[in-house]
């Protein structure tokens, strides 16, 4: 009697939570699965369907490749959604089909959104090309974008040759990015792996990124981002910045990166402004555990950014770099100055700090070098700290 009732009352469970959920296959709705078809209407139609569900709902695409052009998945929706990808989506090869919309895959305004697994292949090798052969291009598609999303969890995703940035994160709060690999070729022009902006509470954890331009990428009105278990390189390495383009932009603040690795990358750790004026500033942020292996620029500040001699020269940034702490980084440069402070002469670095690091040089002493800035020495430091 008693296992018929807990029968019962398992096979009431899962009639419970099968009308609880609902599911939408791509396929059902014409999505063809051979990389060929463009199935941009069926996955916005089975967006449709999901975002109006009242029940908790999954948008399934099932193993195989599916081609679609620039889409963009809108909310408000009615309640929560996953996208589960167990296939690849595949971007037009033709560059031109995305237009000059900037993006490929965009989810805009959506709250309590899951993406989970998959491929996504931005077949960017043409549009490279153009970008190096100096041509008229259009505008570069950002593979996968988050425009002013809440509550959302990007993990196990994979993006390969993104025409541009693989993943922008604009506008958000509360976004938790979990074992995600972008990969692009080292020379691939902008293709961060990626850009974080105007957004709160962004978590970046065990993830690989191998670009053509920065790994992560930080911009304006940044705040509370903790990124770890990250693996950089090749690429420009993890920068804040560039900041301070425009006088009126928002700061960055209480950013934290912790037990990660950069191998064979342009730069580390790297804070980045415009030598024009600024009300913008960076403050409280921590670097720490952190290995180098032959990382041209390890630890380097930058404050005197100015592309080409183009609208800055002979002015200073205006960007305030407070309260940076260096903790527990060690590892070889490819240069022989491993540490790099090139501050503002106007707005000088403040309150930063060096504790324990160990940075080498074909295995010598290596350099660095300090310019406006103050800041404090903890522990054994190499090379010789020049603050």
């Amino acid at each position: 009697m008693e296992a018929k009732l807990r029968l019962i009352l398992l096979f009431l469970i899962f009639f419970i939570q099968s009308s609880n959920a609902a599911t939408y296959n791509v396929i059902t709705f014409g999505a063809k699965p051979d990389g060929r078809t463009d199935s941009t209407k069926p996955f916005l139609r089975a967006w449709e369907s999901a975002c109006g569900s009242a029940k908790a709902s999954t948008i399934y695409v099932p193993k195989g490749r599916y081609l679609i052009k620039a889409a963009e998945f809108r909310g408000p929706c009615r309640s929560r959604i996953t996208v589960q990808i167990d296939g690849t989506i595949v971007a037009p090869t033709d560059y031109r089909a995305l237009g000059n919309s900037g993006y490929w895959i965009l989810f805009i305004k959506v709250d309590r959104l899951s993406v989970i697994g998959g491929t996504l292949d931005g077949k960017g090798a043409d549009f490279w090309a153009c970008r190096k052969s100096g041509k008229n291009c259009p505008d570069g598609a950002r593979s996968i974008t988050f425009n002013w999303a809440n509550d959302v969890l990007i993990t196990g995703l994979t993006s390969i040759n993104s025409k541009e940035t693989h993943l922008v994160i604009n506008g958000c709060n509360n976004v938790n990015v979990r074992n995600v690999k972008l990969i692009a070729p080292d020379q691939s022009p902008n293709t961060d792996g990626i850009h974080v902006q105007s957004s709160t509470g962004v978590t970046i954890t065990g993830s690989t990124l191998n670009t053509g331009d920065d790994c992560i990428s930080i911009g304006p009105g940044t705040r509370n981002l903790f990124m770890t278990n990250i693996k950089c390189g090749p690429g420009h390495g993890i920068s804040i910045g560039s900041l301070g383009k425009d006088f009126n932009e928002d700061g960055v603040q209480n950013i934290t990166l912790m037990d990660s690795v950069f191998t064979g990358s342009d730069n580390g750790v790297r804070i980045k402004s415009w030598a024009r004026p600024s009300k913008s500033f960076v403050r409280n942020v921590l670097f720490q555990n952190i290995i180098m292996n032959n990382v041209q620029n390890p630890i380097i500040i930058d404050q005197n950014y100015c592309p080409n001699n183009q609208g800055c020269p002979r002015q200073s940034s205006g960007v305030k770099i407070s309260q940076v702490t260096y903790r527990n980084i060690r590892g070889s440069s490819s240069t022989p100055e491993a540490v790099t402070f090139d501050c503002s002469p106007s707005n000088p670095c403040g309150g930063i700090r060096l504790h324990d690091i160990r940075l080498t040089y074909m295995n010598k002493a290596a350099a660095s070098s300090c310019k406006n800035i103050g800041g404090t020495t903890v522990g054994v430091v190499l090379p010789k700290s020049c603050l």
